[in-house]
């Protein structure tokens, strides 16, 4: 018998998580100029346009995002590109759970082609399963789980609905 997902954040909290989340981008990039979000598809596009919101209202940030198409069960098979000059910038590329870190260092290669002044991570959810060596420098909720467990944050277009546990 199939599990009900249980609601885990709902949307208030986790507007909640990404205003301080964005917060915390700014007290850490507050001399800088600009700064480059770069989304993980398919969860992290809409976080990161949601902190980019938040940012632009609390910060003197020029704030840009950029979508990273990565194929999360083979990351080698397409590689991911960049096209905006990231050298120099501060980045932060923002995913929604941080489960292995697999994804999240396989997002990280496009960015070796350029010498960004700093790369931050972001993510929403951190699960605390890493098997490769990415922790998170923002994080909205972390939670422990099983390795069994499966996190989903719900997306509708640009909305972030809640976040599950299945």
């Amino acid at each position: 018998m199939k599990q009900e997902p249980i609601l885990i954040l709902n949307k208030e909290q986790i507007a909640l998580m990404l205003e301080r989340m964005a917060w915390q981008i700014w007290e850490l990039l507050s001399s800088e100029k600009s700064v480059t979000l770069i989304g993980v598809e398919k969860g992290g596009v809409p976080i990161a346009n949601a902190l980019a919101a938040f940012l632009r209202k609390i910060s003197k940030l020029e704030v840009t995002v950029l979508p990273l198409q990565l194929n999360k069960k083979e990351p080698l098979a397409e590689s991911p590109v960049l096209t905006q000059d990231l050298n120099g910038s501060p980045v932060v590329l923002v995913d929604d759970v941080a489960n292995s870190g697999r994804t999240l260092l396989y997002a990280l290669k496009p960015l070796l082609q350029f010498i960004p002044s700093r790369i931050l991570i972001a993510v929403l959810i951190d699960r605390k399963h890493k098997a490769y060596p990415i922790v998170p420098d923002i994080v909205g909720h972390s939670l422990a789980t099983t390795l069994h467990d499966h996190i989903m944050v719900a997306v509708e277009g640009q909305h972030i609905g809640g976040a599950y546990l299945q």
